[in-house]
């Protein structure tokens, strides 16, 4: 099964927190973003977390925030829906 993120999406994606002009974190990159089976996108240095739903990355930072004390081993696998 392919990826349901390429590796041109995934190089460029970032951390909405980390790179938003209000709470930039510091650095030549913040906010660089790993794929999780599939099915997260996680900013390791802050731990918060993103869902992909449906192929669709969900890149709010509420929704990162949600699950940024869950470890990437106790994580939904698919990610609920809401």
């Amino acid at each position: 099964m392919a990826s349901p993120i390429s590796a041109e999406l995934l190089a460029i994606l970032r951390c909405p927190f980390c790179v938003s002009t209000a709470t930039r974190v510091a650095g030549d990159d913040p906010g660089r973003l790993e794929l999780y089976k599939d099915a997260w996108l996680i900013e390791r240095e802050h731990g918060r977390k993103y869902p992909i739903r449906d192929g669709i990355p969900i890149m709010l930072v509420e929704e990162g925030e949600k699950w940024i004390s869950v470890k990437p081993e106790d994580l939904p696998v698919p990610p609920p829906a809401e």
